[in-house]
């Protein structure tokens, strides 16, 4: 049995072994130029014919031999009675040697043509082999295909193009996994990482094989793994590499040849194996999604470029994080990021950095590399993120951090058609005023009650005392209880409670309500399982982990819940008032006014559409 974690190295030593401790082939194929944009050209590449292959008109004329021309001018003008009338593209045959444009011609009655300027020999003439000569090289090995190289191929005679590859076969295994597309029982898992980690791979140009899941049984696993690694140049096995009790990956490595290493200092993804069998990389994916990532980005996708798939680097910009980020010494830590420009400078918000979550993947578009060495990095530091999206996309981006509300989702879609991408960052409505109060984000939705009644005004008043504030209305909503059994607030002390987290809106209305009525805190059941989402608090009431908890009626709807209102409240989007001469701010508060908005808020029930869209300030 191997031992695991018996030395856990460092990344860059990890990437060391994977660089010394295989000989790399260099496998290739041919492939139909159609299928060959974004594949690396194995070898050079050359033209089969000369392009043009014979001399052409340049130009809509008469073709000449230059020397018949000598001294024509304006003064002594010149009758050729050798000349060949041609077009834009029409050969240009021996013994002719430049071409007139035909408005510097006159053309006689007895068909001559009469000119009054010389010509230049190769005058508006393309010669063979203007564009490339036979033989010549087209294109260097290594060379990522564009599809305008693909079309300067074809013109070239190629019909396919050898480019490198890498087989690459994928083991899931696990007896808990089912197949995408299936709906999990209690216990069991979808096998969702060797799909996009194929996906990946394939779009980097190798030819990936999926394997059938593979219960966890060690005779099963080992004969798997012996397939794979024959039809393979490397294999990936996806399994919970971590110190469970039914993993088998290290020891089947093991037994079929030499774990090299098991547990690599970055987090997430520690439990990755790396292993040798019959000379072929052997590589364990741990489990979780977002390790599966990491350990692909960080260690796959390099051990690529050996095999001379090379992989283009991310772009990086610099940005301010918008909240700190605490670690422990000793590992590399990666954190997802939406990143966006917010006025003249980037600005990073961290996602969820549970290794489970796969939304983050989903909700980023950068990550930010925290060397092992440090303890965290603290708000308002510049970081150099890495952009897992086109740089020109990262700008179009719009961070909304605050309360969270169903209509966010709904506004991010409409957005989308417009070329923004929408990224909302859940913090609660208190969190969403200190962000704006640091330029970190673009909008704020909030929904603040007052002692005085008011909604959200005098919060701003009191943290933003000196700054102008717009407050455009999403919509009056309705809070209230989730239950499955119809239960309403005056239950809250007999049943398990799903609460939302300190700052948000609706906690702050929660416990205003538990004040005014003299309940503690502490009789209540769940009272501190913290959820950042509506939609959280309803999955929780859903699946039986609580028995009430409070929400949007939308969230409930959504879910086929019980709610009972509890009060009406007014949803609100803060920003700066500058801010609508950026056009993806000016797009969103366009969006809130627009009627395919209200007609998405209606079908989802639980609004007061009769303010939406109306706009107040925080100052009088």
């Amino acid at each position: 049995m191997v031992k695991r974690y018996l030395a856990v190295v460092s990344l860059e030593e990890a990437l060391e072994t994977l660089r010394t401790g295989f000989a790399f082939p260099r496998p290739t194929e041919t492939v139909p130029l159609e299928e060959a944009v974004g594949r690396v050209t194995a070898a050079p590449v050359f033209a089969r014919f000369s392009v043009p292959e014979v001399h052409l008109s340049a130009m809509d004329g008469i073709a000449v031999r230059s020397a018949d021309t000598a001294g024509a001018s304006e003064g002594r003008p010149v009758r050729l009675l050798d000349a060949l009338r041609v077009n834009t593209g029409n050969v240009v045959p021996p013994p002719y040697d430049a071409v007139i444009m035909i408005e510097d011609v006159l053309i006689n009655d007895d068909g001559s043509f009469t000119i009054r300027r010389a010509a230049a020999p190769w005058q508006h003439v393309r010669p063979a082999g203007e564009d490339i000569g036979e033989t010549e090289m087209a294109v260097p090995r290594g060379r990522r295909l564009r599809a305008e190289d693909l079309g300067a191929l074809a013109a070239y005679g190629l019909a396919g193009v050898e480019v490198a590859t890498v087989r690459v076969g994928f083991v899931p295994t696990g007896s808990e996994l089912v197949p995408h597309g299936e709906r999990p029982e209690p216990g069991q898992v979808v096998e969702s990482n060797t799909l996009f980690a194929s996906a990946w791979l394939d779009s980097l140009g190798c030819r990936c094989t999926r394997y059938p899941n593979t219960p966890d049984k060690y005779d099963l696993i080992r004969s798997r793994i012996s397939e794979a690694v024959a039809g393979n140049d490397l294999v990936i096995v996806s399994a919970g590499s971590s110190a469970g009790t039914r993993d088998f990956t290290a020891d089947v490595i093991a037994d079929l040849g030499e774990v090299l290493i098991h547990g690599v200092a970055i987090k997430p993804g520690k439990p990755v194996i790396i292993g040798r069998v019959d000379g072929r990389p052997v590589i364990g994916l741990p489990g979780y999604p977002l390790s599966a990532l990491t350990v692909l980005r960080e260690l796959v996708v390099p051990l690529l470029a050996h095999f001379g798939l090379p992989a283009l680097p991310p772009s990086e910009v610099r940005a301010e994080l918008s909240s700190p980020l605490t670690k422990e010494v000793g590992a590399d830590e990666f954190v997802l990021l939406a990143v966006g420009r917010v006025g003249d400078r980037w600005v990073a918000v961290p996602q969820s950095r549970g290794a489970g979550v796969q939304m983050s993947v989903v909700r980023s578009n950068a990550y930010l590399r925290v060397p092992a060495r440090n303890e965290g990095i603290e708000a308002g530091d510049e970081v150099p993120t890495r952009l897992t999206v086109p740089q020109g996309a990262a700008e179009r981006a719009l961070l909304v951090t605050g309360s969270h509300d169903p209509a966010i989702d709904a506004l991010a879609d409409l957005l989308s058609a417009e070329g923004i991408d929408l990224h909302s960052a859940h913090v609660g409505s208190m969190g969403g005023i200190f962000a704006l109060r640091r330029g970190h984000c673009h909008a704020a939705p909030m929904h603040l009650l007052a002692p005085d009644g008011d909604f959200n005004v005098p919060f701003l008043r009191q943290y933003l005392p000196d700054r102008p504030i717009l407050l455009v209305c999403v919509a009056e909503r309705q809070q209230g209880i989730i239950s499955r059994d119809g239960h309403g607030i005056e239950a809250i002390g007999e049943h398990t409670f799903a609460n939302r987290q300190r700052g948000s809106g609706t906690r702050m209305l929660l416990d205003r309500w538990l004040g005014e009525h003299g309940i503690e805190t502490a009789s209540i059941r769940g009272y501190n399982r913290e959820f950042t989402t509506h939609l959280g608090v309803a999955v929780a009431v859903k699946s039986g982990e609580a028995e009430m908890g409070l929400g949007v009626y939308s969230a409930a709807q959504a879910l086929g819940l019980a709610f009972s209102p509890v009060a009406t409240e007014r949803y609100e989007l803060a920003l700066d008032p500058a801010s609508l001469e950026d056009s993806r701010v000016a797009a969103l508060v366009d969006a809130i006014s627009s009627d395919a908005f209200r007609a998405r808020l209606g079908a989802m029930g639980g609004y007061d559409l009769s303010r939406t869209g109306e706009r107040r300030c925080s100052q009088p």
